[in-house]
């Protein structure tokens, strides 16, 4: 087959019918259509896909059959409706083929498919069919679906396809969606649509002039997976909840801003955001941030600052710098602290010392 001699691969494969015990024969039935249906046969092809289903109706070739089905009958001439078809595969395959070779014809079933009783599975395909179109009417069915056309669980899969396709169109029908939408979980599905699209610009907005203080965390958490690092800082700045700032701590640490959480776990006058700013560090293994921690540690008189630089260098499992630190603590209470850290970490520092003060 791989050579195209598909007459000498038909005399293989009836062979193996033959011998009819074989575990291989809904193989061989499937792959001798495949060959019928190259050689231009396509009533034989057909006539040997039912055999297929007739006789190994639990077959794991049945779905791969199916899609051959439609590719012949399609080939043949002979219209595939996907709207008359009951089983789903069957139903998205005709579609499919549909779709590649007659968009005009499809779109309207499409539609209809949308708006009718199908089942969820048939719908998102058929939405995830449109998605793949350069259509502007199929653009349009999608967006009608992101506003709302259809059931709520259709209407994020549109949203997100929309945020896939990206474009300054699609971008205004998420705009249009949002500001029409009273549901919170639209929102937050079309605040992930501007991650995906890389809209820094309206994720900025939105986290500044959301009222609803979740949405307005997930715009913070999607400017974080779009490292909008410059973003992030100005909102920090200009931000006056707490919880949102800390919100804002979080999207650096995704985003991988090292910098600025170093110099916001040095300068931050807010003890709370402090410490969150000190254990997103100890998250990070990035070069200058066990620097930045033990800095931290020798120069703030905040036990609490300095237990929350101890759990971050534990997070980091760096038990070279908390030996060190161990070893020039005069607080007894904070040399425990870190003592107990090393306790649990398996590394020969930690070992080392833990022999030393045995001794």
């Amino acid at each position: 087959m791989e050579e195209g001699r598909f007459e000498r691969a038909i005399e293989s494969l009836n062979r193996v019918i033959e011998m009819k015990a074989s575990t291989r024969t809904d193989a061989a039935l499937y792959w001798k259509a495949y060959s019928l249906a190259k050689l231009g046969q396509q009533a034989d092809a057909l006539k040997t896909v039912t055999d297929l289903y007739e006789k190994f109706g639990n077959s794991r070739w049945l779905k791969e059959a199916k899609a051959l089905e439609v590719e012949i009958r399609q080939a043949s001439g002979q219209p595939v409706r996907p709207e008359s078809q009951n089983d789903d595969d069957l139903k998205l395959y005709a579609l499919r083929g549909l779709m590649n070779s007659d968009p005009d014809q499809a779109l309207p079933i499409i539609e209809k498919i949308l708006s009718g009783t199908d089942s969820p599975k048939v719908k998102e395909r058929a939405l995830f069919v449109l998605s793949q179109s350069h259509s502007p009417r199929a653009r349009d069915i999608i967006a009608n679906a992101a506003k709302g056309s259809v059931n709520p669980d259709l209407q994020l899969k549109a949203i997100h396809y929309l945020g896939i396709m990206g474009g300054p169109e699609n971008r205004q029908v998420l705009v249009e969606a949002y500001g029409s939408s009273k549901d919170p979980a639209v929102k937050r599905s079309i605040l992930r649509s501007y991650g995906i699209a890389g809209d820094r610009e309206r994720l900025l907005s939105i986290a500044k002039g959301e009222t609803d203080p979740a949405l307005r965390g997930e715009a913070v958490h999607q400017l974080g997976i779009v490292h909008a690092g410059a973003e992030l800082s100005q909102l920090y700045q200009t931000e006056s909840s707490a919880e949102v700032k800390k919100r804002i701590l979080q999207a650096m640490f995704i985003g991988g801003d090292a910098d600025k959480l170093i110099e916001l776990a040095k300068g931050e006058r807010d003890p709370e955001l402090r410490k969150t700013a000190i254990h997103n560090l100890g998250l990070m293994k990035r070069a200058g941030t066990t620097e930045a921690l033990t800095s931290i540690y020798a120069s703030d008189t905040s036990p609490d600052v300095k237990k929350a630089v101890i759990n971050a260098l534990f997070l980091q499992q760096n038990a070279t710098a908390l030996v060190t630190l161990a070893r020039a603590e005069k607080n007894t209470e904070l040399k425990k602290e870190i003592v107990q850290k090393l306790s649990v970490m398996k590394s020969k520092e930690a070992t080392d010392y833990l022999l030393e003060l045995l001794k």
